[in-house]
């Protein structure tokens, strides 16, 4: 039986290597699939103007696909072009996937007043890209009830190192820190894995979080102490001069608290439960980084 990626990126890449260790045929979908390590089949297609080629024995569907820029228009052609394409080539050719995760952001939530969100809180996504990736969601559900969405936040791990970078090089913490949210890159993709695989049939939605929503300053705290660099200055600009935007995380993903308690319950467990354990094993260089 296959797994189908659609998206074979950094993290479609470890989801279906992860398969494939397991013994299952992967097939990666992305642009270039020369890129994609051997353990992962590929096919060359951009899925926004065109259809895959949907192997007859595929059993489990991921959709990881990401916008090749941040405009409008990119992420219409990838999150509602490809994820159409994907489907009718799965409708054609007359393939029912047991089971079909769909990649999405908790960035459909625009809260920004410190409350708590879970499964049950109704997405209110800003116009624009955010509200592009809630039509995915939507035109998913529309055609497959049972599919599943993960909601992921601030994905992090080898490749996504921008909160280091910036606290190397002189970030300072804010007057206006906000709650943030993240998942290393290795548990989003054990996530993905667990609920696929599980016996019992996976709910619509989860949110993939890690037990930590935490201060963004206190993350940048942390980061400076496990560098041997000095403790970050707090400043009441939003944007000092000549450093780096230290609150660019908490801007983008508002100010929520996020919950995963729906995904604990489904018995899975993390391998790096918050920031601490996370970005230690990213600064002493574990993980792959995939092309």
């Amino acid at each position: 039986m296959t797994v189908l990626i659609a998206g074979c990126g950094d993290l479609g890449t470890e989801v279906g290597l992860r398969f494939a260790r397991l013994g299952h045929t992967v097939v990666g979908l992305r642009r270039n699939a020369s890129l994609l390590p051997a353990e992962i089949s590929g096919q060359s297609i951009d899925l926004s103007v065109e259809k895959p080629v949907i192997p007859a024995d595929t059993e489990f569907v991921v959709v990881a696909i990401s916008a090749g820029s941040p405009t409008i228009t990119a992420y219409r052609a990838a999150y509602v072009d490809g994820l159409r394409n994907l489907l009718d080539a799965v409708d054609d050719a007359r393939v029912t996937p047991r089971r079909v995760l769909l990649v999405s952001s908790t960035a459909v939530y625009d809260v920004s007043d410190g409350s708590r969100v879970d499964e049950r809180t109704p997405a209110n996504p800003k116009p624009g890209t955010d509200s592009i990736v809630l039509d995915a969601e939507r035109m998913l559900h529309g055609r497959l009830p049972t599919a599943t969405v993960l909601r992921l936040a601030g994905v992090y791990g080898p490749g996504r190192e921008r909160l280091i970078k910036q606290v190397q090089a002189g970030a300072t913490l804010s007057a206006q820190s906000r709650h943030t949210n993240r998942i290393h890159r290795d548990d989003a993709a054990a996530a993905i894995v667990h609920l696929l695989l599980r016996p019992e049939q996976p709910a619509p939605l989860y949110l993939g979080v890690d037990n930590a929503p935490v201060q963004s300053n206190e993350v940048l705290t942390f980061l400076a102490a496990e560098l041997g660099l000095p403790e970050p200055t707090l400043t009441s600009s939003p944007k000092p001069a000549g450093n780096p935007e230290p609150t660019r995380e908490s801007q983008r993903g508002g100010d929520k608290l996020l919950s995963n308690r729906l995904l604990r319950q489904t018995g899975f467990t993390f391998s790096y439960p918050t920031y601490r354990e996370g970005y230690r094993a990213l600064l002493a260089g574990a993980g792959t980084r995939h092309p």
